[in-house]
């Protein structure tokens, strides 16, 4: 997963552009960059890390010029190389950058179309280089010295034609203006805003509504699957549904675990229907045990604790912060190795023993990816004094890979891949485990005002919305994503990024 934001203003975007990125540093901590654009140059700074440690001052300054776009990155392909940060830049047709939050599930076959047939080069082994190398050949298609909006919703259209995964995109045409677009089934979420100054109307577009609402942007709505919007550098707005059969399919676990509540992605607020997870998971707790010795609910900071507070309410017991956080330790599912999974538990959550001694205690957490952190996290309430641990996964199990952009590991890794719910429990030392149900999962996200009839739920249930994910590809995938593989490309690019620097 990724964030991009992409700003057209009436002066000068280094600052909201930073300030976004930093909102939405929670899409992406392995690496940031920004690009402006002003009198016809482009001005970048990227490199991998925080958004805080990539730019500093001396960077911020010369980001000059009143259209730019941004990057936070997590890797899903490739490697963690600092020639992987993005935005990615061609020259030709125009000079374009891109950023880019997704994963094309037919990247070698584009690849080898952009060699072959568009007679362009690719540097990296990210499918974002790919998907600006094909949408700058679409473009570089229409022959034109001035590309106009028909010019850049036509590209677009032939993006689609061509590209098949999640994918939402910020690109910016140098000198020309910004485009934003998503892919034909709404699978990564993008939204776009507007704000008023003096000067005149400002436009942004972003992963998420939060990066708006932070920055003083109204929100104006989603982009619809497929649909481009087009903000010209003088600040006018054309928007196009680009794709010919679009349909609203999106990942489901943008709600469970990836955004921020704060956020509102495709009409539905992720705040609520967190909460409704919570109260299908306590509808399910009293319908399969209605006499249970539930002392406490405890959530697992920080993206299980509105689903663990409604819990305990349709419960009728206490809610108790049992667990402080060490808000300097990244996010632990998509480490490489299990050792360094395993130590940084440790070091990211530490036990309030008082809150544990003698109590049955259900712990909750947004979902079960590998196992690892809630075993370690049942040892320590163990080791605190609980008398029962009981496990609570405010998501079903996950069994299958993620192909749309997620870091998700091979189906190997996956805890409950091919295991029951109570070997599951087993395995992570758990007295007793519940899992959301699927269903409930898809009433608590869909249910709301805003009617979702589809999402993307392939890490629960296997079923890839794009049509073309077969066994072969996962059998790549899983290759390209275990741990041995990740532990030796990092340290490769170690290497690399040491005889670079």
């Amino acid at each position: 997963m990724c964030g991009i934001v992409g700003i057209v203003g009436k002066s000068n975007v280094n600052q909201a552009l930073y300030d976004a990125l930093t909102v939405l540093q929670h899409r992406g901590q392995d690496a940031a960059g920004i690009v402006t654009s002003h009198d016809g140059r482009l001005f970048l700074r990227k490199d991998n890390g925080l958004v805080r440690d990539v730019f500093h001052q001396r960077h911020m300054q010369r980001l000059v010029g009143h259209m730019g776009i941004g990057h936070v990155r997590y890797p899903t392909a490739g490697s963690s190389t600092s020639a992987e940060a993005q935005p990615f830049y061609v020259n030709s047709p125009y000079g374009i950058t891109l950023a880019h939050n997704g994963n094309l599930t037919n990247v070698e076959q584009l690849a080898k179309e952009i060699y072959e047939s568009d007679l362009r080069h690719v540097n990296t082994s990210s499918d974002s280089e790919v998907l600006l190398n094909v949408f700058a050949h679409e473009l570089a298609q229409r022959g034109k010295l001035q590309p106009t909006e028909e010019d850049v919703f036509a590209a677009v259209t032939d993006v689609h034609n061509r590209c098949v995964g999640g994918y939402a995109v910020v690109a910016m045409v140098t000198g020309y203006g910004i485009v934003g677009f998503r892919d034909p089934h709404g699978i990564r979420p993008i939204v776009f805003g507007q704000r008023h100054t003096d000067e005149g109307v400002e436009y942004m577009i972003a992963s998420e509504s939060v990066s708006l609402d932070v920055l003083g942007f109204t929100l104006i709505r989603d982009l619809a699957p497929g649909e481009a919007v087009y903000i010209t550098e003088e600040g006018k707005l054309h928007t196009r549904q680009c794709a010919t059969s679009p349909s609203l399919t999106p990942c489901i676990f943008e709600h469970v675990y990836l955004a921020r509540p704060d956020s509102i992605i495709d009409g539905v607020s992720v705040y609520k229907a967190r909460l409704r997870m919570g109260e299908k998971l306590a509808e399910k707790i009293l319908r399969e045990r209605p006499e249970h010795d539930i002392d406490v609910v405890i959530p697992i900071p920080d993206t299980s604790r509105t689903a663990a507070l409604e819990l305990a309410n349709h419960l009728g017991v206490k809610f108790r912060e049992g667990f402080v956080k060490n808000r300097y330790i990244g996010r632990t599912f998509i480490m490489p190795g299990q050792a360094a999974r395993k130590k940084s538990v440790r070091q990211k959550l530490n036990a309030i023993e008082l809150e544990f001694r003698g109590k049955n205690v259900m712990l909750v957490d947004d979902s079960i990816v590998r196992g690892t952190t809630c075993k370690q996290i049942i040892q320590m309430a163990r080791e605190a004094g609980a008398k029962n641990v009981y496990f609570c996964s405010a998501a079903p199990a996950v069994r299958f890979p993620n192909v749309y952009g997620i870091d998700m590991p091979s189906a190997h890794e996956l805890i409950a891949h091919n295991r029951s719910t109570q070997d599951v429990a087993d395995l992570i030392g758990a007295d007793w485990l519940i899992y959301q149900d699927l269903p409930d999962l898809i009433e608590a996200v869909g249910g709301g005002k805003i009617k979702i009839e589809n999402f993307d739920c392939a890490v629960f249930d296997g079923k890839y919305v794009t049509g073309d994910v077969d066994e072969a590809y996962l059998d790549k995938i899983e290759q390209a994503r275990n741990d041995a593989s990740k532990v030796k490309t990092q340290a490769v690019s170690a290497i690399i990024d040491l005889y670079n620097n």
